[in-house]
């Protein structure tokens, strides 16, 4: 199902709380309220957004009136079902170009022996999408991005992993990736890494905690994996470091 320049009232909402079972794209042509995992919040005009099949679908107007082009369809496209950024809006820089997409998609939608054009059309559309997502980090992922940083190096205790952080962006666990080393020159796990290893030199000098209970405390549910890890940052085991804080202490 497809269509193009949809208008709806001021007190449109679209809210599909199991999804669809298909995949829905959106463009839309003008502001939306959209409501996701961290609350209900309004973006501008020309944004697009991609529902996966079991995503819980929840937007609306926010303005007189609320427009957009839609496509409900299924597809096994590696191009559709690796697209980096599902489930929440993201800006298109050539809104045009891509709403001129959406109507050759719903005229051949309606002619017959289409599928060759149809599969085409859509592939040049997810490819201008994905180009768009390529662009540089736009400033709501500046904030985002650093107050994600910021709760890793405060609670690098927590069980962190890139699809639960990429899930708290409602990015894929790679474009988070790609976001996170351009915008700090570090991957997100080599930061959870790090902050751990602070926090275990705070314990390891200050404290008698036991190495292993030092390795829980910092999220490690291995000792050895924490001694490892500690060792390849400090250059020294856990007791080493602890010995030699002990030393400077009592010099």
């Amino acid at each position: 199902m497809i269509g193009y320049d949809a208008v709806h009232p001021s007190d449109f909402v679209y809210h599909v709380p199991p999804g669809h079972g298909y995949y829905l794209l959106i463009l839309t042509h003008t502001p939306l309220r959209f409501c996701g995992g961290e609350g209900e919040r309004v973006y501008p005009a020309h944004h697009a957004a991609l529902f996966s099949p079991d995503a819980a679908v929840h937007y609306g107007a926010c303005e007189a009136h609320y427009s957009n082009d839609w496509i409900i369809f299924n597809s096994d496209e590696n191009y559709v079902t690796q697209f980096p950024l599902q489930n929440r809006p993201f800006p298109v820089h050539d809104a045009d170009y891509c709403h001129n997409l959406f109507q050759l998609l719903t005229w051949e939608h309606m002619q017959d022996n289409y599928e060759t054009v149809i599969s085409q059309l859509m592939a040049l559309l997810f490819q201008k999408l994905r180009a768009d997502i390529d662009l540089p980090i736009e400033a709501d992922y500046h904030m985002e991005l650093a107050a994600l940083r910021r709760r890793i190096i405060s609670h690098p205790g927590q069980a962190w992993s890139v699809p639960g952080m990429a899930a708290q962006l409602h990015i894929s666990a790679g474009y988070l990736q790609l976001l996170y080393k351009r915008q700090f020159g570090v991957s997100c796990m080599d930061d959870v890494i790090a902050s751990r290893v602070r926090m275990a030199k705070d314990y390891l000098a200050h404290t008698r905690i036991r190495v292993q209970q030092v390795a829980a405390l910092c999220g490690y549910g291995n000792a050895e994996h924490f001694s490892r890890q500690f060792h390849k940052l400090c250059g020294m085991s856990p007791g080493q470091f602890r010995r030699a804080a002990q030393a400077r202490r009592e010099e």
